[in-house]
């Protein structure tokens, strides 16, 4: 406990020391100069991201087609409905009851409602959980045997292209962000489910495809939308911390300026750790 203690103490000791780092500007008179900041250490986190596009697919698209041609008679769903395994889903009568009921028609009500009662409709029955996605066809179309009347999605995930210099980088369950670009304000966390063994050739890059399950699908995602994915790579909690612009490159090594005894800038060489777009991580130094 007092060795944890003593640590915490020192580094928030360390995190108060000015570092310095130079800003290049120019005089009145263009001549090239250099101005020293103050900057001060932080404790904070720290993520590696690396980004990519995607799209939001159904992790399975399942198209309901009817067993015989014929004629759709009633559809009981709509768009974005969710459906239960074994649920009804549509009426549809095959091309012989869909002529007789044309013809019975033609002689009233009654004789129309024995031939009903006869020669039944057929039902579309739900061979899955899920939503619907697409329902296009109104009934009185006439359907055949290769078209879909609705088409199912168990659920959406978002499919990532991972360049192949990336994909080694890619593991399962990784964590990533997800943002769609219809609502950039709204980021969802997700992990990685499944990562292809298949290449695909995309602008003449080598890519992978990687799939991501969401933590949570809102009312605001819909199969076809693009997205952006920010895969986190790499983590750190509570370390320390200091801007990009701080870090010196010298033959190989790392250096910060800081604050010695006399307030004047002494260069001391440091230990890099993981780095964003704005701030690097110092491990030691």
């Amino acid at each position: 406990m007092f060795r944890n203690k003593k640590a915490q103490i020192i580094l928030i000791i360390i995190a108060v020391a000015a570092v310095f780092f130079f800003i290049s500007s120019k005089n009145k008179n263009n001549k090239s100069s250099e101005v020293m900041v103050d900057i001060n250490p932080v404790l904070g986190n720290i993520e590696k991201i690396i980004s990519t596009t995607g799209t939001v697919l159904p992790k399975n698209r399942l198209e309901i087609k009817p067993p015989v041609s014929g004629r759709l008679e009633q559809i009981l769903v709509k768009e974005g409905d969710k459906v239960t395994l074994g649920q009804t889903i549509a009426w549809l009568s095959s091309t012989e009851r869909a002529a007789l009921l044309d013809a019975a028609r033609g002689e009233g009500e009654e004789k129309l409602k024995d031939w009903e009662d006869i020669y039944k409709a057929i039902p579309l029955i739900s061979p899955i959980d899920g939503e619907v996605i697409v329902a296009k066809i109104q009934p009185g179309q006439s359907l055949a045997t290769a078209d879909a009347v609705v088409v199912l999605s168990d659920k959406l995930i978002v499919r990532a292209q991972v360049d192949e210099t990336d994909i080694g980088k890619r593991k399962l369950n990784q964590k990533a962000v997800v943002s769609l670009d219809a609502y950039p304000d709204v980021s969802i966390k997700a992990k990685v489910e499944h990562i292809y063994y298949e290449s695909k050739l995309v602008s003449n890059v080598t890519t992978y495809e990687v799939d991501l399950i969401l933590d949570e699908i809102t009312d605001i995602f819909r199969s076809g939308m693009n997205a952006s994915i920010d895969f986190v790579e790499a983590s750190r909690e509570n370390v320390l911390t200091v801007p990009l612009e701080a870090v010196i490159k010298e033959n190989n090594e790392s250096y910060v300026l800081v604050k010695n005894r006399f307030g004047k800038p002494s260069k001391t060489l440091v230990n890099l750790g993981i780095a964003d777009d704005k701030n690097i991580e110092i491990t030691s130094g």
